[in-house]
């Protein structure tokens, strides 16, 4: 697992070190981790398998677009 005081790394692979680009990053991370653990919850509780939540969860993650390379080839 990453250093938690400074998991994010910029593209020279320097940690991310402006206070408030921390800052935004923590409370993005905070607030997308309970958002995740409340839908894990409501899809464990109606009857879907964790694999299959985590799995879904994934497959998200996943397909996310990099904004730096939209458009490119």
């Amino acid at each position: 697992m990453k250093d938690a005081s400074f998991p994010w790394v910029d593209r020279a692979g320097e940690p991310v070190a402006c206070a408030e680009k921390v800052k935004v990053l923590r409370e993005n991370d905070a607030e997308l981790r309970q958002a995740l653990q409340d839908a894990f919850e409501d899809g464990v509780l109606m009857g879907v398998t964790p694999a299959s939540m985590r799995a879904t969860f994934e497959d998200m993650l996943s397909s996310l677009i990099d904004p730096t390379q939209e458009g490119r080839s």
